[in-house]
């Protein structure tokens, strides 16, 4: 059904529960659309259907389980409203986040960028690679908010961004994220020679230019294309 990995010291029932059902949903082991039971879900983690229960109304919060009455309850399909509001929130923080970069970035968080770059080019040509690498990614921008002591402000991203996480793991798995490397290779040159003149095109590069490549995994002949809920259309920037 999906993966499920042990405990983690000092996890309690309910976060356990939350960490292991949110993990599957983010890495499309729970697709989107499935309809999903508080029974099997207690079964597969053996638990009691309380802790159960009560992440999926945490779940339902954060748009990714929706349930209907007298029906059932269901994953989320991937809503490309919610795509649209997180990346324009994305673009807008990372945009800044960058230029505070090139003003002063400190040299250990720049390292750290570096080494994460590293084990990045390490997946290259590996199959399946796509949730390392989907990773990878994720800590290294959150190396450039804590380089400038907004860690707050990569989280509320990230609390945005669960439709738009998920439909970028699926075009990481229908492309290659070489692209995506090479791109924060420029990230660390920017940063490290303060060129603040480069992060618009670096910023179009890296967040707006991927979307184009998701229309074709939207439209009526994909094989995902049940994953979306097509009450609006996917957006283009």
């Amino acid at each position: 059904m999906f993966t499920v990995t042990a405990k983690l010291p000092g996890e309690n029932n309910r976060d356990y529960s939350y960490r292991v059902i949110k993990e599957a949903i983010m890495a499309l082991e729970l697709k989107p659309g499935q309809t999903i039971s508080e029974i099997e879900l207690a079964e597969a983690l053996q638990l009691s259907r309380t802790p159960i229960r009560e992440v999926l109304a945490k779940l339902r919060e954060e748009h990714l389980v929706e349930v209907i009455p007298q029906v059932g309850t269901y994953v989320s399909k991937i809503k490309p409203k919610l795509i649209e509001e997180a990346t324009f929130v994305r673009i807008t923080l990372e945009k800044e986040i960058l230029k505070l970069s090139c003003e002063s970035f400190p040299k250990e968080k720049l390292l750290q960028l570096k080494g994460n770059v590293a084990q990045q080019e390490l997946l290259i040509g590996q199959q399946g690679m796509e949730r390392k690498f989907h990773q990878l990614d994720k800590d290294f921008h959150y190396i450039i908010f804590s380089g400038n002591n907004k860690e707050n402000a990569w989280d509320a991203i990230n609390r945005l961004s669960t439709h738009y996480n998920r439909m970028r793991l699926l075009s990481e798995m229908e492309h290659s994220f070489n692209e995506a490397i090479n791109q924060h290779k420029m990230f660390i040159e920017i940063i490290e020679n303060h060129q603040a003149e480069k992060v618009e095109g670096i910023i179009r590069q890296h967040i707006i230019e991927p979307i184009k490549l998701w229309e074709d995994l939207y439209k009526e002949n994909s094989p995902y294309k049940d994953f979306f809920d097509h009450t609006y259309k996917m957006p283009v920037f």
